[in-house]
């Protein structure tokens, strides 16, 4: 049997690019995302490529949906989770206006990962897998306007090195993407290219997924570091 990466939060930057690139070294891949109805072309860019997929349309803050659908997957080897607020007219307040109720709305976010992990753990430990999991700049970087999402991508990071250091030791990698800038190709870039008005120009913050992914997958071969950054800014 091929190996399976699951790629949960699927779009058409980063997602997909993790997708092919896994896919490139014989992992048959599965696909989650809240948006069903973009699957069918996200599986036909990967069969042209010559790479077996399957789709599986969940919002990941289910988490009876989610770990149903992890069950319905079966043995997985890696797991890169990215899902994500999308929507830039419902971002958070900025962080002196934070409230208790805006940080537990935002680690709405996190939770997901954790339950994730205790899912495929196991499996992954087995077949001496990876957990990769994507993150902002505000984990590392104090970003005021990000409000309560800072504190999500803080805790997301510090889980993710966290198990890297519990689970080396079992021939398990963990690694976090830290990213600052615009993914192309991504939901976000299309939007904030879309409303130049609004946002500004884009030249020099952008981030290639192609890279992005590359760099992944040396990450998830070399275990020699739990963290890469990202960062246009």
């Amino acid at each position: 049997m091929s190996p399976t990466a699951v790629v949960l939060g699927v779009g058409p930057g980063l997602g997909m690019s993790i997708a092919h690139r896994f896919g490139r070294e014989g992992y048959d891949v599965a696909l989650v995302s809240r948006r069903g109805d973009r699957h069918a072309g996200y599986l036909k860019s990967l069969a042209d490529a010559g790479v077996r997929g399957r789709a599986f349309a969940v919002d990941v803050r289910d988490r009876e949906q989610l770990l149903s659908t992890l069950d319905e997957i079966g043995p997985v080897d890696v797991v890169y989770y990215g899902p994500g607020a999308t929507d830039l007219n419902d971002a958070p307040g900025e962080i002196t206006s934070t409230t208790s109720d805006d940080a537990r709305a935002a680690m709405n976010w996190l939770y997901p990962a954790v339950d994730v992990v205790q899912r495929v753990l196991p499996g992954v430990v087995e077949r001496g897998g990876g957990l990769l999991f994507a993150g902002g700049l505000s984990a590392v970087r104090p970003m005021p306007v990000l409000g309560a999402l800072a504190l999500t991508s803080a805790a997301l990071r510090n889980y993710a090195v966290t198990l890297n250091a519990a689970l080396a030791e079992k021939g398990v990698y963990a690694g976090t993407l830290t990213i600052g800038g615009v993914v192309e190709r991504g939901d976000i870039h299309q939007t904030v290219k879309s409303m130049p008005e609004r946002f500004g120009s884009l030249a020099g913050h952008t981030l290639d997924p192609d890279d992005i992914a590359e760099t992944v997958w040396q990450m998830f071969v070399k275990r020699d570091r739990a963290e890469e950054v990202f960062s246009a800014l």
